[in-house]
């Protein structure tokens, strides 16, 4: 009956949210343990980090500048195109001999070739003009290597000098599409000099003629990257005010062919998705970023790659006179201030996860989930503006294991993340950093004038006989 009312205790105190008089309200003579419960103030600052892992599902491309606090962002992508692994007797392409497509001297040629670029959300002006190009790349971008927001593959080398370059000026409002996916198309459709310098009459022609070539070619994704195409680098070159969310791209081809004793109009559509490299280049105003963070009347969550809050937690007074005593919870919220501009594009991230300061790099590289234990996400809520941290306890009781070993032994850092969730468990799949324009201001600061930031604490003290 003792462990059954201890765990009575334990769960009506994580459950209430007010402290102030749990001491007197579930604890008595007979029981074996004191609930006893304290708060105390929590410090915080902004920290800028020039760079985040880019290993999202999607890309992101676009020139912007956010009103409310003057920051510009710009984001590029990187894009390799795979096909699915290929047993032995499939077929991509049909039989050489049906195709009709020919040129004057009886070889194979596609009659049109294009690069799609597909977007499903974008944010600021659909009027506004987007330039955009694309380059070819001349080796593939490898795989087995932690690729941050600030790798621009044309600064690395990995552009090819004299391969294709496209460029296109296009407005979202005149994309082609459905209400949920639209798609700006490149033609490919000139003259094409591949890198062993033979000239081909479009660059479809070239993509068929290294399939009838060798088959082995589009065996599976690496075949085809390191053989026939390592990809494209697409920048944002001209135009502000928009952003768009890249979904997937694709290498289309068409051509004529026999069928049935009938001549169709076939094709062949080449993907780049999340399963082959993709990486976003992230462009931002570092010195106003930094002047964001230096302000030490708030603290800011800023995306893509900007800025987290930084929180020093209270471990030493938390543990002072309780050393021997069980910290049962450990609740923390963080309210977000209203904005001031309701026009402002970022809206405020939807997830933020706390981790240690010396995990905000690691746990995405490790592709580590919250445990709950030392990494925990809140999830923001519309009708408090708050993030709510309910029981960051084995955090504390970490950290006071570890204090002192290092200069950050009693910091976390809050950090704007992207979540996917098992449909059935509701059991996170994936955490990584939110790429998205994402942007609030925090209470908190060393000049904050509001509320302290404080951390609520429930102890179980052991009641000697």
């Amino acid at each position: 009956m003792v462990v059954i009312a201890i765990m009575s205790m334990v769960m009506a105190s994580s459950c209430d949210d007010t402290t102030d008089t749990l001491g007197n309200s579930i604890s008595n003579d007979a029981d074996k343990f004191a609930i006893l419960t304290d708060t105390f103030q929590v410090a915080s600052r902004s920290i800028c980090v020039d760079s985040v892992l880019s290993r999202t599902p999607y890309s992101y491309l676009g020139h912007i500048r956010d009103a409310e606090t003057s920051t510009y962002v710009t984001a590029n992508f990187s894009t390799q195109f795979g096909v699915a692994e290929l047993l032995t007797e499939m077929q991509l392409l049909p039989k050489q001999d049906s195709i009709v497509s020919r040129s004057d001297d009886g070889k194979i040629i596609a009659d049109s070739c294009f690069f799609n670029i597909y977007f499903n959300s974008f944010v600021g002006d659909t009027l506004n003009a987007v330039k955009l190009t694309a380059y070819e790349l001349a080796t593939p971008i490898r795989e087995g290597r932690d690729y941050y927001s600030n790798f621009d593959p044309m600064a690395e080398g990995y552009v090819r000098k004299d391969g294709i370059l496209k460029q296109k000026v296009f407005t979202y409002r005149g994309l082609v599409g459905t209400d949920s996916l639209h798609a700006v198309s490149i033609p490919l459709n000139d003259p094409y000099t591949d890198q062993n310098g033979v000239t081909y009459n479009n660059f479809g022609t070239y993509l068929m003629r290294k399939y009838y070539e060798d088959t082995d070619n589009y065996k599976n994704s690496y075949n085809f990257v390191n053989r026939v195409f390592p990809g494209f680098f697409v920048k944002a070159t001209d135009g502000i005010g928009t952003m768009g969310e890249v979904l997937l791209t694709a290498l289309q081809f068409h051509f004529r062919c026999y069928s049935n004793d009938s001549i169709i109009r076939s094709g062949l559509r080449i993907g780049g998705t999340e399963e082959v490299m993709q990486t976003t280049n992230i462009v931002n105003d570092q010195v106003r970023m930094q002047r964001l963070a230096d302000d030490p009347s708030c603290t800011y969550l800023k995306s893509p790659a900007g800025i987290y809050t930084e929180v020093t937690l209270p471990i030493d007074d938390i543990k002072r006179g309780h050393e021997n005593d069980t910290i049962s919870s450990a609740k923390i919220v963080f309210t977000r201030y209203n904005r001031t501009d309701d026009k402002a594009l970022y809206q405020a991230p939807t997830s933020v996860l706390m981790v240690p300061r010396d995990s905000m790099f690691t746990f995405f590289e490790q592709r580590n989930l919250p445990d709950n234990v030392t990494s925990y996400v809140a999830t923001y809520s519309s009708t408090y503006n708050t993030y709510t941290f309910n029981n960051i306890s084995s955090l504390v009781n970490r950290q006071w294991e570890n204090r002192g070993k290092s200069d950050t032994w009693n910091k976390v850092v809050l950090i704007p993340v992207s979540v996917t969730t098992n449909s059935s468990t509701g059991a996170y799949t994936n955490v990584s950093n939110d790429m998205s324009l994402k942007s609030c201001r925090l209470v908190g600061g060393s000049a904050n004038t509001h509320a302290p930031l404080r951390i609520s604490v429930i102890y179980n003290k052991f009641k000697p006989d």
